[in-house]
């Protein structure tokens, strides 16, 4: 396990990074049908099939991703290192370790050659940037599943993650009409002066609401003895209930411009619904610390924060558990770690769990 994931670390692959990815994404396809799976791709996204032994009704959907937030060269600095049970390098945690675990336990599921269902296993490309091209594969393939475990990584100490915040990226974009800032400036409309004020009008929106927003790039214009002729704004968002969700959003999408020639259009670059807990989740967690109690493993579960995939499963009211890939630490972080005992710890859970849904 341990080689397996020196090899997946040091294929670096940035999400976007085309050639990066396609380089991990053979080696993950050649373990994968190792490991007993049938796989094909959608896109740049994998999906792995284990059809099941001796058992009917619908599949385990399982959700990861390959790509990581650090480009190709980090390595350079944040190297790969074993310290004990501390396993060091860029994308360890979030979550090469995750896919470790997954390989090991599906390996000794088809060894046992006992009954399980089957199992289907998304592993998404573009999931650090909030899976703008992978949220219909998600949706096609929670159809078919009676349940869904996330292989994000787990809170701190290893806990799973039964609900999440929304997240949505937005962008306002604002076009304007260009002309020269002193001989003829009432013929222009100022994009960057729209969109401040489109900004200042939206956040009255958002306050008093338990949301969160983020401007998190902003540009436009050229010069400064031109008016400007466009500029635009990207927002992140955050939300803790559907309700707040929806009327925020609805807000933006219904924004009209404040100056009478400019034009206005906002975007989701990216939309994760909320994730709240259900009496479905709550008794697939059950079901999980049960299982984790019959091989000696003490689990708990409560919401997150962050945002994944499983926002997706969860929203539409499919039993979904998350946080299945080892602990560790330092997602995003140069300090990122994994451990190397919880690797073999979640093979072991995840090896159960696929047969006790058998």
């Amino acid at each position: 396990m341990l080689e397996t994931l020196r090899t997946y670390t040091l294929l670096e692959s940035p999400t976007g990074d085309s050639r990066a990815l396609a380089a991990l994404a053979e080696v993950l396809e050649a373990d994968a049908a190792r490991a007993g799976f049938s796989t094909a791709r959608e896109g740049d996204h994998l999906l792995w099939t284990l059809p099941a032994r001796d058992v009917t009704g619908g599949d385990l959907l399982l959700l990861s991703h390959y790509d990581t937030v650090w480009p190709v060269g980090t390595l350079t600095d944040m190297p790969w290192s074993v310290d004990g049970d501390t396993v060091r390098g860029p994308g360890v945690y979030d979550t090469k370790a995750g896919l470790v675990a997954l390989f090991q336990a599906v390996r000794r599921v088809v060894a046992s050659g006992r009954p399980h269902p089957g199992v289907r296993v998304i592993v998404v490309a573009d999931e650090e940037i909030g899976s703008p091209t992978a949220g219909d594969l998600v949706r096609a393939e929670a159809g078919r599943a009676t349940a869904v475990l996330g292989m994000e990584p787990p809170h701190p100490g290893g806990d799973l993650k039964t609900a999440r915040r929304g997240s949505t990226r937005a962008r306002i974009e604002v076009t304007g009409i260009e002309s020269h800032a002193a001989l003829d400036p009432e013929a222009g409309v100022n994009a960057i002066d729209e969109l401040i004020d489109q900004l200042v009008a939206f956040r009255t929106v958002v306050a008093g609401r338990p949301v969160l927003l983020n401007t998190g790039t902003i540009a436009g214009g050229g010069r400064t003895n031109v008016v400007a002729g466009r500029a635009h704004a990207d927002l992140g968002l955050r939300f803790l209930d559907a309700e707040n969700e929806e009327a925020v959003l609805g807000a933006l999408r219904t924004l009209t411009p404040i100056r009478e020639r400019a034009a206005l259009t906002t975007t989701l670059l990216a939309h994760r619904p909320t994730w709240s807990s259900t009496e479905a989740t709550t008794t697939l967690l059950d079901h999980i610390i049960g299982v984790a109690a019959g091989i000696g493993q003490t689990l708990d579960g409560h919401p997150a924060d962050g945002a994944a995939d499983t926002n997706t499963t969860g929203a539409l009211g499919i039993p979904t558990v998350d946080g299945l890939a080892p602990p560790g630490g330092g997602a995003h972080a140069r300090h990122e770690w994994v451990s190397l005992d919880g690797m073999h710890a979640r093979a072991a859970l995840l090896e159960a769990l696929i047969l006790a849904t058998g």
